[in-house]
């Protein structure tokens, strides 16, 4: 029997995950990470209720007073304790790098970054000081453990869920070695359905809970003004067309994020795509879809979860949680940097390659790393 600390979000997929591990009859603590207030009062100001941080009424984010309560009772259910880790002055970080990306022109994922440095950084912070063995959240991922390669214990390595239309194995690749030899990721062999009819067969009360939206601290489409206050006001500048021709204004470059077709309010009879981002000149450069920058990027920040050679090789690179990833030539640039050059980027593209946003690659379905993208490259 393991002590185990379970990431417990008040989630159906928390809730099974610590169902499996009780079953399975080891030691379980459940874990409640605080990353804001919740149901923060208007500001006195006058903003509005957005510029601050945490859930919302009326949001489905993480860390509601809901998520706690439901926490909770699925925690007594299971007959396990549950216990808050207020995460606050962490999950500040994360949104305040959110906001820079998005000052800089890039589109950030603070989901990501959410899993590098909360529940890969802090939750085994907390696991070490109560002292358990392993920790365990409900991505839908899996962990196999290579019996080929010769080592005792066998190495692990991350795999995409069996749930292919729900892995989230792409939000990972920050997780050390010595950390994944810790993990645990007991959903990752079931379905969505699955997770959910067994919930329901326990009498869980997530077994119908939706799921949380994809930033748990901000409604959809009110980041820029987010943004926008935390930097003192909105980017505004003009639109203009890959000649430098100004085609319009726009209301700031935090609206907008390479790849983006809506919402630029121009007609010019054909449709147009923002092809990049400049914040030195808050210039949104737009073009057709065909001047899409597909060909390659490079990626700093990188994390290596498995050993990948030193000499160019070929793999599958992940430039969106929802796209399908591509075929590559990525070539290692030192420790902290790579570049991938797409084989068939006008065949096989791996969509909008987006600074700020994840490259992530794999070996068919087993995760060998991945970087943050900083540039895109056209030839």
């Amino acid at each position: 029997m393991s002590r185990i600390v379970i990431a417990m979000s008040g989630g159906v997929d928390s809730s099974v995950t610590a169902s499996l591990l009780v079953e399975a009859g080891h030691d379980c603590i459940g874990v409640f990470m605080r990353h804001g207030q919740p149901a923060l009062p208007p500001p006195s100001d006058g903003l509005s209720i957005v510029e601050a941080p945490g859930p919302k009424p009326g949001h489905q984010g993480c860390c509601s007073v809901t998520d706690a309560l439901d926490a909770r009772r699925v925690a007594e259910h299971l007959g396990i304790p549950l216990y808050p880790l207020d995460l606050t002055d962490d999950f500040e970080k994360i949104i305040d790098t959110f906001v820079t990306e998005y000052g800089a022109g890039r589109t950030p994922n603070p989901c990501v970054r959410c899993n590098q440095w909360i529940k890969f950084g802090r939750l085994f912070d907390y696991a070490d000081a109560v002292g358990a063995t392993h920790v365990a959240t409900g991505h839908y991922a899996r962990i196999v453990h290579n019996q080929t390669s010769g080592t005792h214990p066998p190495i692990p390595e991350i795999h995409r869920g069996h749930d292919v239309s729900r892995d989230q194995s792409y939000v990972l690749f920050g997780i050390t070695p010595d950390r994944l030899a810790r993990m645990l990721l007991p959903i990752g062999e079931l379905t969505k359905s699955e997770v959910r009819s067994r919930a329901d067969q326990l009498g869980l009360v997530t077994a119908t809970k939706p799921d949380s939206q994809e930033i748990c601290f901000v409604p959809p489409g009110e980041h820029p003004r987010l943004v926008a206050h935390r930097l003192g006001g909105s980017r505004a500048g003009d639109i203009v067309d890959t000649s430098g021709s100004v085609l319009g204004q726009h209301p700031g470059i935090e609206h907008f994020t390479v790849g983006q077709r809506q919402g630029l309010g121009i007609a010019i009879g054909s449709p147009l795509y923002v092809i990049r981002i400049e914040p030195e000149t808050l210039r949104v450069v737009v073009g057709p879809k065909s001047d899409l920058p597909l060909q390659g990027l490079i990626a700093d920040e990188v994390s290596w979860v498995a050993d990948v050679p030193t000499t160019p090789f070929e793999c599958l690179v992940q430039c969106r949680a929802q796209r399908p990833p591509a075929k590559a030539i990525v070539t290692r640039k030192g420790d902290q940097e790579f570049e991938a050059r797409f084989l068939e980027p006008t065949v096989n593209a791996p969509g909008p390659i987006t600074p700020g946003q994840p490259a992530v690659c794999y070996d068919n379905t087993h995760l060998l790393g991945g970087g943050w993208i900083v540039k895109h490259e056209t030839t």
